[in-house]
């Protein structure tokens, strides 16, 4: 970690910046990457590769936050890189287990071969055909379409289709290979998003990832490991956005003062700040759970489409809440806040939108609110050396969403007795009596709109559960985890605002919905205190090297 944040600062932030205005490839990051052995390292599980290799997600995602914290596009080549080697550590393939730690170890890179032009992420609909040769080995046709990666990977893990069985099926491509072709770059970035073609690829069993309904869950078991990385990303994004905003505020006076303390500043700042550490409270949470998942533990698979949703786009509101406070010097060529403003939109979009994960979260709010199970163990949180290998065998996940449990969550919120947890704590149960009173009807069940804002509120729950439990194992300061909780409140009421305001929602939904609309309780000396102690010692403290 220190080495790649001493590798960032000698580059500067001048020569980042003009590297991506360049759209130059990083080849400079990847050789570091090669020399350090940090992909290997942090990507290679125990066994297959050096000693201090392990699939531990609290160095991959410290890994996540600084590579956010410097440029979106490192921490691409990286995600992507662990999108590919997803599939294989997942097989039960010995052989390419074994090349693929060999090639980290080499300094490569990979890629997930899944999408395509046609079909987007619709695995069902893929036209890449694997075609048996009748002596064992097989051929590969088909196209596949913003593959991150693409130009340069020495494996591209590929989905596709059997042609004589259809049954889904995983294999591994060398994007060097003479029948790959590679063509042009999709995006206009530093990255190399590829469009790529197999004209009769030739494949043996040892390239073979997995096969049938192993090849289906195999994808979805990745995705849902990897698409964690995005949070974390959005949290190194707008950590270094945080900075160069309140340097850059606290030392400009206009009309006689300096803009940071102007009311209106001050609030946004605020609510920046309290957004911010409400992300990365969660996100260290929600890692405690990835890491203890097991076959008869699977919380995780509502915290982790949260991280990808709910951690992504308050990342992309403290951005723009800060671009209000930093205004035009947020576009500045020589900012990093350029890079923010564009990247942060990135995240949510990336690893299935914020609806398709919304849906996933909704799965569980039935059990969530009304079929909570006390004999869960109450997870510490962990800071084992140890790989988290559950997470390549957590079978089918998109199945048995209904047997998945979780404990009480009032717990969490008994843990502090302050004054806007108490208001917040009113707003869930009115929301838990609009689900038992009010429940949304059929024909609102099928409306997504509908139910999108209905997901809002039951995250928002789901959100303050892990931010007060992290907070508490944290030892944060009260007046802080209280303040976070003025902007919970204020957006609890926002969503019953949009829920009561919809064109399907009933007089009974609409008088509920009424009920939840809550105001924080306003307390200057802790608003003040928070900002004068917390947040304004924080200006000067960093500022990357030139």
């Amino acid at each position: 970690m220190l080495k790649t944040i001493e590798f960032f600062e000698k580059k500067g932030k001048q020569k980042i910046l003009k590297d991506d205005h360049d759209k130059v490839w990083y080849a400079d990051f990847l050789e570091f990457v090669k020399k350090e052995k940090a992909f290997a390292i942090l990507m290679t599980p125990s066994g297959y590769g050096a000693s201090d290799s392990r699939w531990d997600s609290n160095r991959i995602m410290a890994f996540n936050e600084i590579l956010g914290f410097y440029g979106l596009c490192y921490w691409y080549t990286w995600q992507v890189s662990m999108l590919g080697v997803g599939p294989i550590w997942i097989s039960k393939n010995e052989t390419i287990k074994k090349k693929t730690a060999k090639l980290l170890e080499d300094g490569e890179i990979f890629a997930f071969g899944l999408s395509e032009k046609e079909h987007g992420a619709d695995l069902i609909g893929s036209d890449m055909m694997l075609i048996p040769n009748g002596d064992g080995t097989y051929k590969a046709s088909g196209d596949k379409f913003y593959i991150g990666n693409g130009n340069k990977a020495a494996i591209v893990s590929t989905f596709g289709k059997m042609s004589d069985t259809g049954e889904f099926v995983f294999f591994g491509v060398n994007s060097q290979h003479e029948k790959y072709e590679l063509k042009p770059n999709i995006v206009t970035s530093q990255n190399y998003v590829a469009e790529f073609e197999l004209h009769d690829y030739p494949i043996t069993e040892d390239d073979i990832i997995s096969k049938g309904r192993a090849a289906w869950d195999t994808s979805l078991a990745t995705i849902a490991f990897c698409k964690f990385n995005l949070g974390w990303g959005s949290v190194g994004i707008c950590t270094h956005a945080f900075y160069e905003a309140l340097n850059h505020a606290s030392h400009r006076r206009l009309f006689n003062q300096y803009v940071t303390d102007f009311t209106h500043i001050k609030q946004i700042f605020m609510d920046c700040f309290t957004r911010l550490t409400a992300m990365k409270l969660f996100s260290m949470r929600a890692t405690d759970y990835m890491r203890t998942a097991s076959a008869t533990d699977k919380r995780y698979l509502l915290f982790n489409p949260m991280e990808k949703m709910k951690v992504t786009t308050q990342g992309e509101e403290v951005v723009i809440g800060l671009w209000d406070v930093i205004a035009a010097k947020g576009v500045n060529k020589d900012a990093y806040f350029e890079l923010a403003i564009r990247d942060i939109q990135m995240l949510p979009r990336l690893e299935g939108t914020v609806h398709v994960n919304m849906i996933l979260i909704m799965k569980f709010m039935q059990n969530y609110f009304f079929k909570s199970d006390d004999s869960l163990p109450a997870i510490p949180r962990v800071y084992d050396t140890k790989d988290d290998t559950y997470l390549f065998n957590q079978g089918a996940t998109t199945k048995g969403f209904d047997k998945i449990v979780f404990h009480d969550y009032k717990k969490a919120y008994d843990l502090y007795q302050l004054p806007n947890i108490e208001v917040f704590k009113k707003q869930i149960e009115k929301f838990k009596e609009f689900l038992e009173k009010a429940a949304p009807s059929k024909e609102q069940s099928a409306d997504l709109g509908y139910m999108l804002t209905v997901g809002e509120i039951f995250t928002l729950v789901a959100y303050g559960q892990l931010i007060l439990e992290s907070a508490s194992l944290e030892k944060t300061n009260d007046d802080l985890v209280d303040q976070i909780f003025d902007f919970l409140i204020r957006d609890f009421s926002k969503f019953a605002t949009q829920l009561y305001s919809k064109p399907s929602s009933t007089p009974v939904q609409q008088e509920i919905c009424l009920r939840m609309l809550q105001k924080p309780v306003p307390n200057e000396e802790r608003f003040h205190r928070i900002y004068k102690d917390q947040l304004l010692t924080l200006a000067d403290t960093y500022e990357m090297n030139a």
